[in-house]
């Protein structure tokens, strides 16, 4: 205990050392945190696993301030694996669970160790009987772990910050589009300056074509099937055994994939492998930066084969890349690990009286995506923009109106009826047309309007759904948040912020 000591020689109080030091370490924990993390990819192609020491510190004084992270350090990265397949095309749970014992194990660390961590499921991985299969993996963690399903989109942004192309372009203060060439995708995004200002993937990637364990080429995705077929390829293990049919195709879907990176207008084949609407290119990069398997093989840091077209589609994209597309291609950093480092996490008490709640039973909620709303609500308000802006941010978390979500954004300027009004007819527009929406609605808001809107979105708008607005609140791109039952006394709703952490 620290104690303040008479000294009656001088006629005034001191502290010891131990006690000076033990109120400097008492200070510390109050503004710091520091975390033991986990980071568990796991895709169509391969999964990985990372532990990491993340240390946070409160940005300023008061208990909604937001922590910040002040250092980040990998302490073990596991070997990367073929993700397990069954023969049914159902992922192999048990052999997941293995990998996952033995890299805890490898590590020397104990799950009880662990404070946060974070799943991103891709591809084939969040297929719906795939997703249950690794939420029970992780059921003992359920509160600790951000699990994240990753469609087309989001999957472009996790891989523009895990490879280290936001960085890298904010480290340069440039433009640069990135390419993530994963086993049954490619991914771009374009980022400027460290933001991503737009993504679009298509279906070619290193394992669309691949041997099963007796070597027979059996694993034909139908990508590779509509590449035969324009060519007048068979598609049977004996064809594709054949490494002369394996080229044509190969080589065909390196043009395919090089007409999205050049932003070349898309022919018939093409378009049949488009997975998201085209890349807007409101500006023209200057460099290209590379990330997925086959990013090893371009890059120079992987010469072995894997029994796929990895290796063979990497030469045919350095053949035919550099004549049509005369760009520096920089390396980011993380190839194949292009992924998150497990997530930070702390909690902020939020005062009641600027909470509000509509739907009795809407609270406890855990691992609600956050949909940043990039406006600056500044001046008078449109609500077709607002509209517009949140949907453009659902459209990057692959979120549709039904899904649960919650909003955050920075509310500037007077609170006038009329500017609340617009946001709360644009929110309602983008999240639950006709005041309709199949999930509870989450507004997290940074300033003090949070009860107005509420009372506007439910009593003036007719919303129909539950509704938590709350303030003091400041969220990111990438952040998660769970928000806990309302205590009263003291009238406050715990919330825990957990944001996807990168290397």
């Amino acid at each position: 205990m620290l104690q303040l000591h008479g000294d009656h020689q001088h006629g005034h109080s001191h502290m010891h050392e131990e006690d000076k030091a033990e109120l400097a370490n008492f200070i510390w924990r109050q503004e710091t945190v520091e975390l033991n993390t986990v980071g568990i990819d796991i895709g169509s192609s391969t999964s990985h696993l990372l532990f990491a020491t993340v240390r946070l510190q409160r940005r300023s004084q008061g208990l909604s301030s937001r922590f910040v992270v002040t250092h980040r350090e990998v302490v073990w990265r596991s070997p990367i694996m073929l993700t397990p397949f069954l023969s049914d095309g159902n992922i192999d749970a048990d052999k997941l669970a293995a990998f996952i014992r033995t890299s805890y194990e490898s590590a020397g660390i104990a799950r009880s160790d662990i404070d946060s961590g974070a799943v991103i499921l891709t591809g084939e991985a969040i297929k719906r009987h795939n997703a249950r299969a690794i939420d029970e993996l992780f059921a003992e963690e359920a509160g600790k772990f951000v699990c994240a399903t990753a469609g087309h989109k989001l999957e472009c942004t996790l891989a523009a910050h895990g490879s280290g192309a936001a960085k890298l372009s904010k480290d340069r203060n440039e433009c640069v589009l990135h390419v993530d060439i994963g086993g049954g995708t490619t991914k771009l995004s374009l980022i400027n300056k460290g933001e991503v200002l737009g993504v679009c993937a298509f279906a070619v990637g290193g394992r669309l074509l691949a041997q099963d364990d007796e070597g027979a080429w059996t694993r034909v995705d139908d990508s590779v099937r509509l590449v035969a077929e324009e060519l007048g390829i068979a598609t049977d293990p004996e064809s594709m055994a054949n490494e002369s049919n394996r080229k044509k195709i190969v080589t065909r879907l390196a043009e395919v994939a090089v007409d999205f990176i050049s932003g070349k207008s898309l022919d018939r084949l093409g378009m049949s492998l488009q997975l998201t609407e085209t890349l807007p290119r409101p500006m023209q990069p200057t460099a290209l930066t590379f990330s997925g398997g086959v990013s090893e093989y371009i890059l120079g840091r992987e010469t072995k084969e894997y029994g796929d077209i990895a290796k063979m589609l990497s030469t045919e994209l350095c053949r035919i890349l550099p004549e049509r597309l005369n760009l520096p291609m920089l390396d980011p950093g993380h190839g194949i690990r292009a992924t998150v480092i497990g997530a930070s996490q702390f909690t902020v008490q939020v005062s009641g009286k600027t909470i509000f709640l509509a739907g009795d039973s809407v609270l406890p909620v855990h691992n609600v995506p956050v949909v940043s709303v990039d406006l600056e609500f500044k001046g008078e308000i449109d609500s077709t923009s607002v509209a517009e802006t949140i949907r453009a941010g659902m459209k990057k978390m692959d979120l549709n109106h039904d899904n649960q979500m919650a909003l955050a954004f920075t509310w500037k300027g007077d609170p006038e009826y009329s500017r609340l009004a617009a946001v709360s007819e644009g929110i309602l527009r983008a999240v639950a047309p006709g005041g309709k929406r199949g999930a509870p609605l989450l507004l997290m808001i940074d300033g003090d309007v949070a009860r107005t809107l509420g009372h506007l979105l439910k009593h003036e708008f007719g919303l129909e759904s539950s509704l938590v607005s709350v303030d003091g609140v400041k969220l990111q791109e990438l952040d998660f948040v769970d928000v806990g039952e309302f205590l009263d006394p003291p009238g406050v709703v715990p919330v825990v912020i957990k944001s996807l952490l990168f290397s």
